[in-house]
């Protein structure tokens, strides 16, 4: 079925994105040295969901003062809204927006409502000031998830979470476990704890000027060089990840210009979700209050499906700990052979059987308790995820023994 495209933001007046460009910007000098805006931005967008065959609708949802004290808007994807089974909802990872599900929208759409949202401070939606402080930064977040679910008028959803999404997923469900009917964590960010700055120096040897470059840049938020970059940062974005746009290649017209160009309008505007995730964060790899100890404290009747890649540099020991520590709940751990962190992309079609199964089970309010995956990753991939993980706790380790340098 061809799409309506205007349909995207068919709810966005031109007054209203030109309303919301004075309001979320800094100084004009920052937007020229910067080639992007919201209007680029909702460009980008639309040429990547043009590949979404499943008629859809683009909005804004307004979820009030929550955060910052300024009225805020989460931009807002729906597809099948009618159908009856239990809603998904999908919080996308970090520096990410709504157009990197599309790969996945129409087959997890195919008889269920499905909603996307771009998690408030990334992609169209607002960019309020969050707090520094990590569990009040935490706190808003869901905060702005609880408005948009009342706005929107959903009872109770499956709620899906990447990465960053994921912790935040996990949040929520913390705090609100009577609206989620089944909690989908995908190569989940924030869980495991943070290895010991003795550690990361016992694995290698850190040269001191390393440490001294990494001291210099921990106050600033982990994509400040896109910005910083001004024109070249479109080119920067293209040649820092391949990876990412060759997913995208076989659906996606111009995948490399296209995906670049949706990631760098994301991420080159007012960073102020990226401000919170940099509050959250202790060092990007880890999260300051790690999950993992918190997790005991869901209801034990909100069942958990991890999703993880065999190939990420996502440690997926705290999926296995959960799974043992819960005995008397419906927890389930699933590794995808030859799927690297954006798990969602590298092998769609198994990632989309494991949630539609999640989905059904919610649908069924069936309990299936300690379901032990059946398909592994392969020794080969086992070891590369082993070196992968020691490699990115050594070199985000380095971050973290200068924290306790006075000087660099």
């Amino acid at each position: 079925m061809e799409i309506d495209q205007s349909s995207v933001i068919a709810q966005v007046s031109p007054g209203t994105v030109s309303q919301v460009d004075k309001s979320w910007w800094s100084p004009s000098n920052f937007i020229q040295w910067c080639p992007t805006s919201m209007s680029l931005l909702q460009i980008a967008e639309r040429r990547i969901l043009k590949v979404i065959k499943t008629p859809f609708e683009g909005k804004y949802v307004n979820v009030g003062k929550c955060v910052g004290g300024v009225e805020n808007k989460i931009w807002t994807l729906v597809l099948n809204k009618n159908a009856e089974k239990t809603p998904l909802v999908l919080l996308h990872g970090f520096a990410s927006g709504v157009a990197l599900w599309c790969l996945n929208l129409d087959t997890l759409a195919w008889n269920r409502p499905v909603y996307a949202m771009d998690l408030l401070g990334f992609g169209s939606s607002s960019r309020p000031n969050f707090s520094s402080n990590a569990l009040e930064a935490e706190s808003q977040m869901v905060k702005s998830i609880e408005e948009w679910r009342k706005q929107v008028g959903l009872e109770k959803f499956v709620l899906l979470g990447h990465s960053m999404g994921g912790f935040l997923a996990s949040a929520y469900a913390l705090q609100h476990p009577d609206r989620v009917t089944h909690v989908i964590l995908a190569d989940p960010w924030g869980f495991p704890d943070r290895p010991s700055g003795n550690d990361a120096n016992t694995r290698i040897r850190i040269p001191f000027w390393v440490k001294g470059i990494a001291y210099l840049l921990q106050p600033f938020n982990p994509l400040w060089l896109i910005r910083v970059s001004g024109p070249l940062g479109p080119r920067i974005v293209q040649r820092a990840r391949p990876d990412i746009f060759r997913k995208y290649t076989e659906a996606v017209e111009d995948a490399d210009v296209a995906i670049s160009e949706y990631i760098y309008h994301c991420n080159a505007q007012n960073p102020t979700g990226e401000a919170c995730f940099h509050a959250m964060m202790a060092s990007f790899g880890w999260a300051k209050y790690p999950m993992l100890h918190r997790i005991s404290a869901l209801r034990s009747d909100v069942p958990l499906t991890f999703i993880y890649g065999a190939r990420s540099w996502v440690d997926r020991h705290p999926g296995q700990i959960i799974k043992e520590n819960r005995k008397e709940s419906s927890v389930e751990m699933h590794v995808i052979g030859g799927a690297g962190h954006h798990v969602y992309a590298d092998k769609k079609d198994e990632f989309h059987r494991l949630v539609l199964a999640a989905c059904q089970s919610a649908d069924s309010l069936s309990v299936t308790r300690n379901v032990m995956v059946e398909e592994k990753s392969t020794e080969a991939e086992e070891r590369v995820h082993e070196l992968q993980t020691e490699i990115s706790h050594t070199v985000l380790g380095a971050m973290q023994v200068t924290e306790t340098l006075e000087s660099p």
